[in-house]
């Protein structure tokens, strides 16, 4: 792709690769565990309800996990072009690690939110993990006296911010997918939806992803290489 000007919009997905990258485990694996957990255990409301301590146990691990961590090149590549494009800007991630906003990134779109927050399950006020008590196997409101729960969304939940991320994929000029396999959906429609309306489509990946049908430019191999030099060529930052 040329480079582009700061007039063109675009949008950016990105997925478990990039954190990867990173030294987070995407958790996940073929047989449908998560850290030898059913999902259904440990990501679903039923599973909260179940047994909350567990689910806990599990995202606390997982937040301990995320903030020994680092944010990569592919990270402070995206915060460049941020700074370039400005407003016509949009970055939505499918990642709960934070680790775009520690890069510098200003207002990503976390659509499955974020493992450093947590909210009341009753009245809905969010809090701040750090300011939970790890020693509690279930944190409880301040306000309320309720469960908290992470504020992540669990299967069958409906994702954060899809109004917004509708609008900018019908005005797009760019959709540029980073280290996510394009078989979750809602998010692997997104590309569809973009092409539809006629945006230029980039992917870049380990592996070629499930939607590789709608995607008009493929970069296989590992975003933290790849991506930082792409950028430049883009916006012509050498």
């Amino acid at each position: 792709m040329k480079k582009l000007s700061r007039n063109d919009k675009v949008v950016v997905l990105t997925g478990a690769g990039i954190s990867a990258e990173s030294g987070i485990r995407t958790f996940r694996d073929s047989g449908g565990l998560w850290e030898n957990h059913k999902v259904e255990d440990v990501a679903t409301w039923s599973g909260f309800e179940k047994n909350p301590a567990l689910v806990w146990k599990f995202y606390r691990q997982r937040w301990e996990d995320s903030n020994a961590t680092k944010p990569n090149a592919a990270h402070y590549a995206l915060v460049d072009m941020e700074k370039y494009f400005a407003q016509h800007f949009c970055l939505i991630t499918q990642n709960v690690d934070g680790l775009h906003r520690i890069a510098g990134s200003i207002n990503p779109l976390e659509m499955h939110g974020n493992l450093n927050y947590c909210y009341c399950t009753s009245c809905r006020a969010k809090f701040d993990m750090k300011d939970t008590d790890a020693h509690v196997a279930i944190p409880l409101c301040p306000k309320c006296g309720a469960y908290l729960r992470p504020d992540i969304v669990w299967f069958g939940e409906i994702p954060y911010y899809l109004y917004e991320i509708e609008n900018s994929l019908k005005k797009c000029d760019v959709f540029i997918i980073i280290g996510t396999s394009g078989s979750v959906y809602p998010a692997a429609g997104f590309v569809m939806t973009a092409k539809l309306m006629g945006a230029e489509t980039i992917a870049i990946n380990l592996d070629a992803p499930d939607n590789l049908s709608f995607i008009d430019e493929f970069h296989q191999g590992k975003s933290g290489t790849i991506l930082p030099s792409l950028v430049k060529k883009w916006t012509a930052m050498v």
